[in-house]
């Protein structure tokens, strides 16, 4: 794995500013009174100038991606992009996507995509991944798993020496079975909640499922656990990414570091 620290400003392939109207993540506060949202911002930016044109582009799910959507949209705005097509990860970014005018495609049409640009909920130092914090974790595989290249921000608060030390971890569950699921998770350490929306009502996934928030603790053998939840009838999907980073872009309070697997 290689590791480059980038300036914020001459670190951007071409040449990126604030993406318009992406600021900070809602109900971050503006990026001046966030640090933190400012630099993934700025990583966000830099990662979205990435894209070149005549590319199928995988659009990942949540703020962080919503600000590369921006951007793309910018620069297809005042031309220094052109002729790609996006493949969202979730109805939120298909609909956000659409509205600033970017032509959008199925995997069906085109199975392969040049470049992803998603987030992740944490990393480790071999650039596996917790994902599945904004609920898309199945679709946001798929689109890594059909990705040529798998590029992902995040701040520097995400970079965690082992998963599992700051975030839980998302299970996706058929609706039927997540009584036993949540049972299983628990025999091997750690409660597992079902997600709730606001009003008590469990949330559902873009594809009817349910999720399963399961606080294991540390993650010594990621590749590991990922198979054997897999191996559950009624887990459709776990939030572990290994081994599908290609680049993570960090966005830190003095510039952009990149690091490739």
């Amino acid at each position: 794995m290689s590791t480059s620290p980038r300036s914020s400003n001459a670190g951007s392939p071409a040449g990126a500013g604030s993406p318009a109207g992406a600021g900070s993540p809602a109900g971050a506060g503006s990026p001046a009174e966030d640090p933190v949202a400012e630099a993934k911002a700025r990583a966000a930016v830099w990662a979205a100038d990435l894209v070149e044109a005549h590319m199928v582009v995988g659009l990942g799910t949540g703020s962080t991606a919503i600000i590369a959507v921006r951007r793309i949209a910018e620069r297809l705005g005042n031309g220094t992009l052109s002729d790609i097509v996006a493949i969202p990860s979730s109805r939120v970014t298909a609909a956000e996507a659409a509205s600033l005018g970017i032509a959008l495609a199925s995997l069906e049409e085109h199975p392969v995509i040049d470049l992803t640009i998603d987030g992740a909920d944490e990393v480790d130092p071999s650039l596996n991944l917790i994902k599945g914090g904004g609920g898309a974790l199945l679709r946001e595989k798929i689109v890594a798993q059909a990705s040529r290249r798998e590029v992902i921000v995040v701040d520097a608060a995400k970079c965690s020496p082992q998963l599992g030390t700051r975030f839980y971890l998302p299970v996706e569950v058929v609706d039927f079975g997540w009584r036993p699921e949540a049972d299983f998770l628990e025999s091997l350490g750690g409660p597992a909640t079902l997600r709730r929306r606001s009003d008590g009502t469990a949330l559902r996934t873009d594809q009817g499922n349910w999720i399963l928030d399961w606080s294991h603790g540390v993650v010594d053998d990621p590749e590991a656990l990922e198979a054997r939840l897999l191996g559950r009838a009624g887990v459709v999907e776990v939030g572990l990414f290994c081994g599908l980073t290609s680049d993570l872009v960090i966005g830190t309070p003095t510039g952009i570091e990149h690091r490739t697997s």
